[in-house]
């Protein structure tokens, strides 16, 4: 293992654990550290354990998983991590504890260490402002779990070296991962773009255009979404997709496309978080959703068409600030939000022109610059064919 033999993880939990067995199984030899030396004990158990799934599977030996938990040894101090050509930080999202710990690290590893962060939602050049080198610093966001999700976005800052991202996504590939380059930006390219999905879905529901389970079911059965809207934040959890929404929009200083839902706030001070607490946009404690949706086509499908449409606009907005390529755009919505198609092909697909008349149509009607078109949609329509 030529490049990057040993590669230090901080931080022993789900993400932290996920992202060990990872680089393991690739071959790199893995220091795992927490600030509880027990958790990062039990790490070793987690990763046996995810492991073990794939030899009931036969698609691992008792063998192979026996190599990679020895690769894998937890560590009860930092300064163990003098040696590692690669750190991968994956705590807490706190920005001033993150920058608190980068200032450590910095001390005791080499000037050719690359410190590479985890995080979903925090500024890379931000959270590099106090280190001496920050040339080094790169961010690798994988999506969770990160053992089965593929994408992984890899975030430069104006002060990383240019050649670095190149460097990670060819370790990403030996790792078997789909990594896509983006441009520091709030909500990089996943979470940025996939705003609208639930974003649009709670506009649609205070309107009274649709229930909760109409919704899900036009995105379900007109989109071919594996989850609907609400399904899908009842599982991610509403606190925390309504602090992501918050984020980026403050981030895009109150730009209208992000602005979060006021039932969604109400419903995050009462608790109502979807899975975790029993109760969310659906009812959890019978184990069923008593309410049948409306499965009328022409409301399924100008539900499904408007979201669309939003989701498609955002991705060209993401593409005129050219944040990332058409193809790493593509690749990272159906990597890492499981997106049935790219939203390019499918603005192919659906039309440009159409997108822009949906949008247009809804920005006259309810006098929202949320609905503003982007102006790359005319030139993809114009020009048929794919922007660089």
């Amino acid at each position: 293992m030529s490049q990057f033999p040993v590669i230090g993880i901080i931080g022993a939990g789900t993400m932290g654990s996920g992202i060990a067995q990872v680089a393991a199984t690739a071959g790199h030899n893995v220091l795992i550290f927490d600030n509880i030396f027990e958790v990062a004990n039990n790490s070793i158990q987690i990763i046996q354990k995810s492991l073990n799934k794939f030899v009931e599977k036969n698609k691992l030996s008792k063998l192979e998983l026996e190599k990679i938990i020895r690769r894998v040894v937890p560590v009860k101090s930092l300064k163990e991590f003098s040696n590692s050509e690669l750190i991968i930080e994956a705590i807490i999202e706190n920005e001033n504890i993150k920058q608190k710990l980068y200032s450590e690290l910095e001390k005791i590893v080499t000037p050719n260490c690359v410190i590479a962060t985890n995080t979903s939602s925090f500024s890379i050049q931000k959270l590099s402002e106090q280190l001496i080198k920050r040339d080094r610093f790169i961010g690798m966001h994988f999506f969770n779990p990160p053992v089965l999700m593929e994408l992984v976005e890899i975030i430069f800052s104006s002060e990383t070296d240019s050649v670095l991202p190149e460097k990670i996504k060819s370790l990403l590939i030996n790792w078997k991962k789909v990594p896509v380059i983006v441009k520091d930006t709030p909500g990089f390219i996943v979470n940025r773009i996939a705003r609208s999905y639930y974003l649009e879905a709670l506009k649609i529901l205070e309107e009274k255009i649709a229930n909760i389970q109409t919704i899900d079911w036009a995105m379900r059965e007109f989109g071919k979404f594996k989850m609907g809207p609400f399904e899908l934040m009842d599982l991610i959890g509403l606190d925390i997709n309504y602090s992501v929404s918050k984020s980026v929009y403050k981030s895009f200083q109150n730009n209208p496309r992000f602005k979060p839902s006021e039932l969604q706030k109400k419903m995050v001070s009462e608790n109502q978080l979807g899975r975790k607490t029993g109760i969310g946009f659906y009812n959890y404690a019978n184990g069923n959703i008593q309410i049948e949706p409306t499965k009328d086509e022409k409301i399924g499908k100008e539900i499904c068409y408007r979201i669309i449409s939003m989701l498609i606009n955002e991705a060209a907005f993401s593409l005129e600030e050219n944040i990332a390529s058409y193809e790493d755009i593509e690749l990272a919505m159906q990597k890492g939000a499981n997106y049935p198609k790219g939203l390019f092909d499918w603005g192919n697909e659906i039309g440009y022109q159409n997108i822009i008349t949906i949008l247009n149509k809804l920005e006259f009607e309810k006098t929202d610059k949320r609905y503003s078109a982007c102006s790359l949609l005319l030139e993809l329509d114009k020009n048929k064919i794919k922007i660089k």
